[in-house]
């Protein structure tokens, strides 16, 4: 059951970030940065599809992806249907590697550390949900403040 709850947040969560990034108004407004606003809509998606294909795809799925963290920052002015395809990518990505677990395999340790210590792969996984929901939170007020 909560292999199935965790696919429906990812699912629901990669959704909306792909309505998000939709609802810019204007392609440049994804990637401005302003005042105390460090990191631009754009970059932002980059750096959730990395996380997410990289900690999920990866190191669960046993995908090839390649996650180059500096680039999901420094990259500008990426085309909007361009970010929108990695979302749809990273949908399937996370359905797939979910789907290959089972129930205790959430009690299992998660196969590398990513923090100070090991946690579960359950662990993990709630906490890369609500990191997706972190930087969703942002994008939806950056859109909001600055695609006027």
């Amino acid at each position: 059951m909560q292999i199935q709850v965790l696919k429906q947040l990812f699912q629901r969560d990669l959704n909306k970030l792909q309505q998000e990034i939709s609802a810019y108004q204007s392609e440049q407004q994804l990637w401005v940065v302003e005042k105390n606003i460090p990191n631009s809509a754009g970059n932002l998606c980059l750096h959730l599809v990395g996380n997410i294909q990289h900690f999920i795809g990866k190191v669960l799925g046993g995908t090839d992806f390649v996650r180059d963290r500096p680039s999901e920052f420094a990259l500008k002015n990426v085309p909007k249907a361009a970010l929108i395809k990695q979302v749809e990518e990273t949908m399937a990505v996370v359905d797939a590697a979910l789907d290959k677990l089972t129930e205790e395999d959430l009690e299992k340790e998660y196969p590398i550390v990513v923090f100070e210590e090991k946690t579960s792969t359950g662990y993990l996984l709630i906490h890369l949900a609500m990191h997706l929901d972190y930087h969703l939170g942002q994008i939806n007020y950056h859109r909001r403040l600055l695609d006027v």
